[in-house]
């Protein structure tokens, strides 16, 4: 088992804040070898029914536990009301520390009827941060991270096995949204998914979208927000200030894993051309680690002028980061151009 210290050191970081922290992310991610590196706790798997059993009545469950235990409720998503465990676990029983997995947030989804404002903390485990490649999982090869994805288990393997993907697709519709959201339109959903898999990175277009995968810009719409809670996309809004011509309201669109994304585009080797953009997912990784979903941006004029990403940090300040696989190629003009509307921040290039 392969430890990953950045992310057990986060979950215990969460637990000084609230005695529940909510660890999701997609599935295969790695969320549950992160739960049971966890020592000594009491683990249920939320998938058994007698884990289900003994979850069922929360306080007598969680009375019989010892002081200060560590309790995991793995795919928690599974039960009956988990929220009303959790709610409770978080308000009868402060002492306890309780780790909760599962594929989503906890808004929006069927399952949970409280978001537990409040009472948690959240943490969304992405794929292997290109920062962990080397040291613990032995990749220090930039293309294979790129071409395989960071999900560990394709990571690891010496060659990518499309099988493996094509079945994490379909146990990803048929456990996460056909069950948590009840969308039962497979073929557009996983239509438009695949979609936003071939141009990940790029703009959203609405209405181009809804044309190409014949559903209303509605639906369109709303299967794009649940994605979103599902964790397989990730919206980029456009940072701006005031200026006329700034542009203001078309958000960038992110898949969750490069490896996903080289499957779709159907790119077995990875081209000098292909690397800047799939760095892109990889940086876009590693600031969501660091920094709120809310603070990172990127922006672009009308002139098509762009940052990558812009990270707001404090009023009237911003940085800047751009992304480079040879730094030595950079060109400021966009940068300059922000800079004289925004002076205030620092500015970075990151490479591999």
């Amino acid at each position: 088992m392969i430890e990953r210290p950045l992310w057990l050191e986060r979950v215990r970081q969460a637990w000084t804040q609230r005695s529940v922290v909510w660890l999701s992310g997609v599935r295969r991610v790695g969320k549950t070898t992160i739960a049971r590196m966890l020592p000594g706790a009491v683990y249920l798997n939320c998938d058994l029914p007698s884990s289900v059993r003994a979850a069922d009545d929360p306080e007598l469950f969680l009375g019989a536990q010892a002081k200060d235990a560590v309790l995991i409720f793995d795919e928690i998503h599974r039960l009956e009301d988990p929220s009303r465990l959790l709610k409770i676990a978080a308000d009868a029983y402060p002492n306890l520390k309780v780790l909760a997995t599962g594929s989503s947030t906890l808004a929006a989804t069927r399952k949970f009827s409280d978001s537990l404002t409040g009472r948690k903390r959240s943490i969304h485990l992405c794929p292997v941060l290109w920062e962990e490649c080397a040291e613990p999982f032995g990749v220090a090869d930039l293309d294979r991270r790129l071409l395989h994805g960071g999900l560990p288990e394709l990571l690891l393997v010496a060659r990518k096995d499309p099988a493996f993907l094509i079945e994490w697709i379909d146990s990803f519709y048929a456990r996460d949204i056909l069950e948590l959201f009840g969308i039962r339109n497979r073929q557009g959903f996983l239509a438009l998914f695949r979609l936003l898999l071939r141009q990940s990175g790029g703009q959203l277009d609405y209405s181009r979208l809804a044309n190409l995968s014949e559903m209303s810009r509605v639906t369109v719409k709303a299967h794009i927000e649940a994605m979103q809670i599902a964790h397989v996309v990730h919206l980029l809004r456009p940072f701006h200030g005031g200026g006329k011509r700034e542009i203001v309201s078309r958000p960038k669109c992110y898949a969750f894993d490069t490896g996903f994304v080289t499957f779709e585009k159907g790119w077995d080797t990875i081209r000098s051309d292909d690397r800047g953009l799939l760095w892109e997912h990889l940086v876009l990784d590693s600031l969501r680690f660091h920094y709120a979903d809310e603070d990172i941006s990127y922006w672009q004029d009308k002139s098509r002028r762009e940052i990558d990403f812009v990270i707001r940090r404090e009023r009237d300040r911003v940085d800047v980061v751009e992304c480079k696989i040879n730094p030595d190629r950079l060109d400021a003009t966009a940068a300059e151009a922000f800079r004289a509307l925004y002076p205030a921040g620092d500015n970075y290039v990151v490479s591999p």
